[in-house]
């Protein structure tokens, strides 16, 4: 059982997450508390979750300070930011305050329970919105000419896992896409993490990257 801790300063958020991540069998909310004094209070009481999932925006304690300091005293226990403050800068400054996990408080259950499992298995992730936005700032030396066929070939990419993989570009949720291309929801499913395994990426916001970079996507 993945054991979780939940800070934010909204009780409603926290009522509504609770009952997200308890939907699933692997993940358990052993506590939840309303800002930074309040997490580290309820660690030097012997709480000792897994994770950490925090806003940013706090009353008392913000999230940004409750990393820090977790992750100077207790660097075993992870930590995710869920929050609407996506800007590219607090993402990055949250990486690197030792962050595992940044997820937006716009993504829908499949994506949240999906990201929580990930950094459950030890993996870095990304939502795939903040994803995007980063992508749109992202600067990177492209070379003049890059063989997509070749790419098709190498990672064996179908026409069809090709079509699912602009969609996911394009923000669509794996319901979203099934209803579009006529598949089920568990065939799209499949799909994606196919193409994750095949590209040999770390998750979804991951692999949008890793086609945008080899102008799979253009």
């Amino acid at each position: 059982m993945y054991k979780i801790l939940l800070v934010d300063d909204h009780t409603l958020v926290r009522n509504g997450l609770r009952l997200i991540l308890e939907s699933h069998k692997q993940l358990s909310i052993i506590g939840e508390v309303g800002d930074g004094f309040q997490a580290l209070e309820f660690l030097s009481k012997g709480g000792a979750p897994d994770l950490i999932i925090t806003d940013l925006k706090m009353g008392e304690m913000n999230g940004m300070t409750l990393i820090h300091k977790v992750k100077a005293k207790y660097p075993e226990i992870d930590i995710a930011v869920l929050s609407m403050i996506e800007d590219n800068s607090t993402v990055a400054e949250a990486f690197s305050a030792g962050a595992i996990g940044f997820l937006s408080k716009n993504s829908d259950y499949d994506e949240l329970v999906e990201g929580i499992l990930n950094i459950a298995q030890g993996k870095r992730y990304i939502s795939t919105e903040i994803g995007l936005s980063l992508l749109d700032h992202f600067q990177l030396n492209k070379p003049i000419y890059i063989d997509k066929e070749a790419i098709y070939h190498r990672y064996d990419i179908s026409e069809r896992e090709l079509i699912i993989l602009e969609l996911i570009s394009r923000g669509f949720t794996n319901a979203e896409i099934a209803d579009q291309i006529f598949l089920s929801k568990r065939t799209v499913e499949g799909h994606r993490q196919q193409l994750i395994d095949k590209t040999k990426t770390k998750n979804t916001a991951d692999l949008v990257r890793f086609a945008f970079q080899n102008k799979l996507l253009q």
